[in-house]
């Protein structure tokens, strides 16, 4: 993946028309020389979101969604006030406003930014995606989250498939699936060292079950072969060889051993 869009905000064309639709609206009305009027108090919060100051926008989009609710300017501004709580590393609050926003708004001509958005969140937690991990394995981090980031992005992938956000959701689906099938591979891993054969076997069987098309199967095919061989079940060790070799004929697990990575498996970019 060239670049990576987190960091994209709700749609700019979608909310100028938010905002010229509110504007029209009101006319004449004398509200507008009215510095609280909702529109304004976006338009200030735009102009907050734009510099990083995230804590004052998300008190003006409050105030906007507020004053302006059931308007798609309050829509507008439920978006940003998820977006801008993201940034801030507030992520249980903005997965709760986008949850919202869901519920609320089923029809809404954004409702493919806010799915979108929902997986980012998800699946950065408080980093950024591809920056700022340092050396931390993503197997090893909250295996929920990158459940409930899959699940958003599948919804989108599956509800708006033309969306312009649905080759990034797609993308980051192999990314997530990824790092699953590796977390049960870590985990097998750790059992193995610590002479659990019985449950290093076992979460080794699951890895090739549930992520069968995964570079991860290589290793936990080894790993099951290596604890059925100490538990002494020869025939499950042989069958399990015998789908190695079959699958990854050039395999250097069987004469290298178990082994920790010196840098995790998606680190390369």
């Amino acid at each position: 993946m060239a670049t990576s869009p987190v960091r994209r905000r709700p749609p700019a064309g979608w909310a100028a028309l938010v905002l010229l639709a509110a504007l029209a609206g009101c006319g004449s009305n004398p509200v507008d020389d009215d510095r609280n009027s909702p529109e304004k108090l976006y338009a200030s919060a735009k102009e907050d979101l734009n510099s990083g100051s995230y804590d004052l926008a998300i008190k003006q989009l409050e105030r906007v969604e507020g004053r302006a609710s059931g308007t798609l300017l309050a829509q507008q501004a439920m978006l940003d006030l998820a977006y801008a709580k993201w940034r801030i590393n507030e992520r249980v609050e903005a997965i709760a406003t986008l949850d919202r926003f869901i519920r609320l708004h089923p029809s809404s001509p954004a409702m493919d930014y806010a799915l979108y958005l929902k997986g980012i969140v998800n699946f950065n937690d408080t980093m950024g995606f591809l920056s700022g991990i340092s050396r931390q394995s993503l197997s090893e981090r909250d295996q929920q989250a990158s459940r409930d980031s899959f699940q958003a992005f599948g919804q989108l992938v599956q509800q708006y498939p033309d969306s312009k956000y649905s080759d990034d959701a797609r993308a980051r689906m192999d990314y997530i699936v990824g790092s699953l099938a590796e977390y049960e591979v870590h985990v097998s891993r750790y059992y193995y060292r610590r002479q659990a054969y019985v449950a290093a076997a076992n979460r080794a069987q699951l890895a090739v079950r549930e992520y069968p098309q995964t570079s991860s199967v290589e290793e936990a095919l080894y790993i099951m072969a290596a604890s059925y061989d100490r538990l002494g079940l020869t025939q499950l060790r042989d069958d399990a060889e015998r789908v190695l070799k079959q699958n990854y004929p050039n395999t250097r697990y069987i004469k290298d051993g178990v082994r920790v990575p010196e840098r995790a498996w998606w680190q390369f970019w």
